[in-house]
């Protein structure tokens, strides 16, 4: 894709004031925008293309004064305006929807449901592309402001230059948010997450935490996506691939050139193997620098000292490594479309001491896609509750293959997975039958490694947690011999066995065939 037309997508995406959408707001339908856009580039890149994607990208980025000063070039703002490429009103709509982030009472603007279920802002997934095709990549900050700016930040060991990539997609903002709520942390994880109204046709997000800082778990997605893919574009050579055609394979099953595992299901795993911390800790205090000295100065970096902007930068970064790419992507509930709870749930006395370990036997094939992952998890929740007898799904996290955790009873909840050690510990399940094989190295790492790291930061889990198989606690193959074995690696790995009944060989049936299935006494 020539640079002009990649200018010009990204302008025309970003361009707008926030509207009314007639598109669902899903990623497939920024896909289908951007591919009507691809047409019409090409019909007319001879003519005022050049004017008419400056103008509108210089429209889009001036709202927000790092991109302003990092994303636009001096040839760029001397462009003479143009006229914008004609779109029809249902695209228009969209894109005014869509253009950017924004947080309000509650409700998360400018962010599309991807297909992997997690939910992305679209702004700065934008400015990462933009800055992965742009140059100059890295920016001296001296140069970067006038020289009448204010110099607050000026240390010996202060920062010379910032990478437009780094800090226009996640450094400005995850320093400012950690700059105006220095948050103590009460819940694992970093960023908020939300609720859809709908998933077949997505038009509002809710956040789950209202009162919730402004930092967002779609917020932190789309910063990384633009990362990953800014990097990407960075490493290839020109002719670049369409953006259509990019993001359809980041956002879908064969992933970035055929390589399943670069795809938004793994964002995480991929932006920890950048090993980007010391860079980001140092581009974070670049971009409180830069904000600082630019006019107008940001109000809450008025008279900071470089020690205090040093102490935010390492804050930030260090929560940010630490909550987000160390821990599991959770969907939420209503993500996967979960059935209301029934009757009243009983609450965890935490922190508890062991995670329970089990598989689901049936499903048996692993879960590989969100579509799939999340009919699994409807369909044994309906057999927990209709069959069982229970409140409602026992677990309290279920494990796909997909690169998410699935939250069950969660948190808070005593679950009905291991019976009478429910209030002892979280029972997490993978969804398979691991008898004679093994999760995937991405879904065992979530349980192994991440989701008890989370739970200790949080005060949810003892420092001294043991890991246990169902086995050892009921009457059960579960969690089948392979992954049984497994365990015993894992630290924290405890040999306890049962003491209150003798193994009889059973398998759990979490959900068994039509004609097995009578309805046991409703004891979880």
């Amino acid at each position: 894709m020539a640079p002009c037309v990649f200018w010009i997508l990204l302008g025309l995406l970003l361009w707008q004031e926030p509207g009314s959408a007639s598109l669902s707001l899903r990623m497939e339908s920024v896909i289908q925008v951007l591919k009507d856009l691809e047409q019409d580039v090409r019909k007319t890149e001879a003519g005022h293309a050049a004017s008419a994607w400056l103008r509108a990208a210089q429209d889009t980025v001036r709202h927000n004064p790092l991109s302003h000063h990092l994303l636009l070039t001096p040839a760029f703002q001397a462009t003479a305006p143009g006229d914008h490429y004609p779109l029809s009103p249902k695209f228009l709509n969209f894109i005014k929807q869509v253009t950017r982030h924004d947080v309000k009472d509650g409700q998360e603007y400018g962010v599309v449901l991807a297909p992997d279920g997690s939910t992305v802002a679209l702004e700065p997934l934008l400015m990462g592309l933009q800055a992965g095709v742009q140059e100059p990549r890295t920016v001296n900050l001296t140069l970067a402001v006038s020289a009448g700016a204010a110099a607050s930040g000026d240390n010996a060991e202060s920062p010379s230059t910032v990478d437009s990539l780094l800090v226009t997609t996640l450094a400005g903002y995850l320093g400012l948010a950690f700059l105006q709520n220095p948050r103590t942390l009460s819940h694992p994880g970093l960023g908020t997450e939300g609720c859809w109204d709908q998933l077949s046709s997505p038009q509002n997000f809710t956040l789950l935490d209202p009162t919730a800082p402004a930092l967002t778990m779609a917020f932190l997605n789309g910063a990384l996506d633009g990362i990953l893919l800014g990097y990407h574009l960075r490493r290839i050579p020109e002719p670049r691939p369409a953006l259509s055609l990019l993001l359809s394979q980041y956002y879908g099953a064969t992933g970035v050139a055929g390589d399943p595992e670069f795809r938004s299901n793994f964002r995480r795993q991929n932006m920890a193997a950048l090993a980007l911390a010391p860079s980001l800790d140092r581009q974070v205090l670049g971009a409180l620098i830069l904000l600082q000295r630019l006019e107008p100065a940001h109000p809450q970096l008025w008279n900071m000292s470089w020690d205090q902007l040093t102490q935010v930068a390492a804050r930030a970064t260090k929560e940010f490594t630490d909550a987000y790419l160390g821990c599991p992507a959770i969907h939420p509930r209503c993500r996967w479309g979960a059935a209301p709870y029934r009757g009243q749930p009983k609450s965890l006395h935490l922190p508890l001491g062991f995670l329970y370990v089990h598989h689901t036997y049936e499903p048996a094939p692993p879960c590989t896609s969100f579509t799939q992952c999340a009919q699994n998890m409807r369909s044994m929740q309906r057999f927990h509750q209709d069959t069982r007898g229970w409140d409602d799904l026992g677990y309290s996290f279920v494990v796909g293959s997909d690169g998410y955790m699935y939250e069950g009873r969660g948190w808070h909840w005593q679950g009905a997975h291991t019976y009478r050690h429910n209030s002892l510990g979280f029972g997490v399940a993978f969804v398979g039958n691991y008898t004679a094989a093994l999760p995937t190295e991405a879904a065992m790492r979530s349980v192994r490694d991440e989701f008890p790291g989370c739970a200790l930061r949080a005060g949810f889990l003892r420092p001294q947690y043991k890991v246990l198989g169902h086995r050892q606690l009921v009457s059960t193959d579960c969690p089948g011999d392979a992954l049984f074995e497994e365990l015993r690696t894992w630290p924290h790995f405890s040999v306890k066995r049962k003491t209150d009944q003798k193994a009889s060989g059973r398998r759990k049936r979490t959900l068994p065939p039509a004609t097995m299935r009578r309805r046991p006494p409703a004891v979880e």
